[in-house]
Formats: structure tokens, C-alpha cells, sequence
């Protein structure tokens, strides 16, 4: 068994929440075993909306709750649970959410990790179907032996839970690893309850083993794209535009407050375009160094509320640069942009099918920025092309020279 590290502590850097949830129901985190589900399903941990109370609900089993809730123990030992993360990747941070549990939450908590292969989980955990007021079988027990849980990395040692507001109890934690992980074990002591957990990280994709034949999208949050930086995200953030599969409302992308600098009589140019000062952006650094050639931008649900028009640019950008410009709020020389997609007028509730400007001049991208006029809303945005086999993320002294063939013929539906 591995050695269970000292009390970990609180950390106060809550950038990691701005990531993705990689544990998420979501984006296919699956609950694979749990000790006890008595007062709640573990499954309740893994929803991606946030937790709720019914003062006045009750279950044939005792009071309902929103989250994963084990019996009060009279045996010996602690209860754990193991999730398979619906995204492998590296995980920067937990959130252990005991909201609504003032009486019943976990006194204390650790959490574990592992890199397993097909071939390791390809036991024989029996499915979980509906549980509660159930505890596990000792055929589930036997069966989860073999994944050898209890041996796995420490991302967080044995850490206090504490409880907050009522309807807000989160506890964060930092986490330091570059590992990729695919299992995290969530441990309770000795017994209680939990309301949500956020794993947030960012995906990490086998590039080594990527073909060059198709496209592929390559600021997917899933593979490793996140965002860098942003104007405004007032009722979404915008790493919502690169994440799994497609949008499920309005609230799955990235909206804009209202501008306030919009004149009191809006304009037109010619073609369509509000004359509008004033615009909003987000920065995305690629999860691969590439060439874009195809340019999705849906948005779908954003009826009312979707932006006129848009541009996408890119650039190469070192770690330093990027650190230097995040710290200037991306105040980045106009000439280090390179045009990926010209002005465009944008339909509400569509998706938008576009040529990068790249497939001609096959510039290399780090880094891709889209803005839109003036405001509103985007529900995904998908930067398709060919990863560079050269990592770019150190000083250059001459532009990379690109080492795959580029497909053409792809035509924009606009």
C-alpha cells in the first residue's frame, strides 16, 4: 500500500477552475465503484450541474440528498469510491464541493490517481446500475482488487474538509503533477457525505500516434486547448467554445455582457457589418503547435443574442511571450497576427463552416484569437488542421519549416 503523505492544505490559486471538469458526466466520467451508496449514489458526484437542496424531500432510505452520501459506518475501515475520467489528462486542481451536508459531510478526504491502460481496467467491475441504500458486494470488492486503487499516486493527501455557507462549501486544492491520468480514486474518512467533485485539468492527446491523413481539431479542450485570456465572459466562459461534443444550451458556450459603448442608433456598412467601436475577444492557446485549414464557428441556441460578425487570427508564441502577455491583457503587436479568417457576418443558430486563410500561406500557430462585434454569443468553435511536428514553446530564430502535406478542396458554406 502506498504511504499516505501528511494533512495537505487549501490552496488559494483558483485559476484551475476555469479549466475543464475532467470527471465530469458530461464528457463521459463514468463512476466505477463505491464502498457504499446508502443516502446517495456516487454517480451524484459527477453531475455537472451544481448541487441543490428540498428541505422537505425524503426517500424511503432517509433524507434526499444531492450527492454522494455513505451510511454512518459501525464496521471497520473508510469509504472510497473510483471514477474513470470522461477526458485523460493532466489534472491542476480538485474542488471537493460539501454544500448542503452541514451535519452529514465527510470530516476528511484524499484523493488518488492512476495511468491505466485498456488493457488494466479491463476487469470485471459488474455495472452499477441504479444504487442506493445499497453497500458493495463482496464480488464487486473482488473484482475492483484488481485495478489495485489503494496503491495508486497521492494528488491530494488526507486533507480536512471544511464546511462554508450552506449552499457553498467548496474545497480546493492545488494539484502539482504533469502526469496524464485516466483514474482518480476519491477517498472519505471516515464516512459521510459529498456533494459534487471537480477535477479540472486539460486533455492530453498521443500526437506521436495521430495520422496526417484527416484534419483534426487542434484547440479541442480534450486534447489539450485552453483559454489564455479573455474580454469579457459575463454569462459564459468562453473555454465552453472548445469543449466535448456539441452544444446542449445556451449556457454550454461563451456570452458576452451587453456592450455599453454601442451607439443609440445602430448602423451598417454595405455588406451588412455594424459600424460598431467596440468588440470582444478571447486568446486560446492550441493543444498543438499546427496549421489551421478549417474553421468552425456554431451558434446554435444563440438566437437573440448572437454576435453580427467575427474574425479569427493567429500567432507563434513562446511560453515567456504568452506569460508576458497575459500579464499585459494581451496587448500582443497587431503585425505578430496573422489573418486565419477575415471579417465574417455571422447567422444566429447556425454553424458555420469557413477556409482558413492558412491553407495558402501555411503559417504555423501557437495561439489563435477570435473576436467578435460587438458582443453576444458563441456556442463552439473548432480550429481544424494538421499538427506541427516541431515544438515550437521555446525562443525561435526562424520560422519552422512544416513537415506534412496540406489537404485542399475544402470550400466555406457562406
Amino acid at each position: 500500500m502506498a504511504d499516505t503523505p501528511k494533512e495537505g492544505k487549501l490552496t488559494r490559486f483558483l485559476d484551475f477552475t476555469q479549466l475543464i471538469d475532467l470527471a465530469s458526466e458530461c464528457v463521459g466520467g463514468k463512476v466505477l465503484f463505491a464502498t457504499d451508496d446508502f443516502f446517495g449514489p456516487a454517480e451524484n458526484l459527477i453531475k455537472s450541474d451544481s448541487p441543490t437542496f428540498k428541505e422537505h424531500e425524503y426517500t424511503e432510505f432517509g433524507k434526499w440528498v444531492d450527492g454522494w452520501e455513505t451510511r454512518r459506518k459501525r464496521i471497520p475501515g473508510h469509504d472510497w469510491c473510483v471514477i474513470q475520467l470522461g477526458i485523460q489528462g493532466i489534472i491542476r486542481g480538485i474542488d471537493v464541493d460539501i454544500s448542503y451536508f452541514s451535519g452529514n459531510h465527510a470530516p476528511r478526504m484524499s484523493i488518488q490517481a492512476a495511468n491505466l491502460s485498456e488493457e488494466d481496467t479491463m476487469s470485471n467491475i459488474p455495472p452499477r446500475g441504479v444504487r442506493m441504500g445499497t453497500a458493495a458486494t463482496p464480488e464487486e470488492f473482488e473484482a475492483v482488487t484488481e485495478l489495485k486503487s489503494h496503491s495508486w499516486d497521492y494528488l491530494v493527501p488526507m486533507s480536512e474538509l471544511k464546511l462554508g455557507d450552506p449552499d457553498s462549501s467548496h474545497n480546493y486544492y492545488f494539484v502539482n503533477s504533469q502526469q496524464r491520468w485516466t483514474h482518480i480514486r476519491l477517498n472519505i474518512f471516515p464516512d459521510g457525505g459529498v456533494a459534487r467533485l471537480r477535477v479540472y485539468g486539460t486533455g492530453q492527446r498521443d500526437w506521436a500516434a495521430l495520422g496526417s491523413t484527416e484534419p483534426v481539431d487542434l484547440v479541442a479542450i480534450a486534447f489539450g486547448g485552453v483559454c489564455v485570456g479573455f474580454s469579457n465572459a459575463h454569462f459564459g466562459h468562453p473555454n465552453n467554445m472548445i469543449g466535448v461534443g456539441e452544444p446542449k444550451s445556451i449556457a454550454d458556450g461563451w456570452e458576452t455582457a451587453r456592450r455599453l459603448d454601442r451607439p443609440p442608433v445602430l448602423e451598417a456598412s454595405e455588406n451588412g457589418l455594424l459600424l460598431v467601436p467596440g468588440c470582444e475577444w478571447a486568446v486560446f492557446r492550441l493543444a498543438h503547435p499546427g496549421v489551421i485549414t478549417q474553421i468552425e464557428i456554431d451558434t446554435k441556441y444563440f438566437k437573440g443574442n448572437c454576435p453580427n460578425s467575427c474574425k479569427v487570427d493567429g500567432c507563434i508564441l513562446t511560453t515567456l511571450e504568452e506569460e508576458d502577455m497575459i500579464r499585459h491583457n494581451w496587448n500582443l503587436p497587431a503585425h505578430k497576427w496573422k489573418s486565419l479568417l477575415p471579417v465574417t457576418k455571422l447567422i444566429p443558430n447556425q454553424n458555420h463552416l469557413l477556409d482558413s486563410l492558412t491553407l495558402e500561406l501555411q503559417d504555423v500557430i501557437t495561439h489563435a484569437m477570435i473576436t467578435i462585434a460587438p458582443d453576444g454569443g458563441v456556442s463552439r468553435l473548432r480550429l481544424k488542421g494538421f499538427p506541427s511536428s516541431i515544438c515550437l514553446l521555446r525562443p525561435l530564430r526562424e520560422k519552422p519549416l512544416l513537415r506534412f502535406s496540406l489537404k485542399t478542396g475544402f470550400r466555406a458554406n457562406l
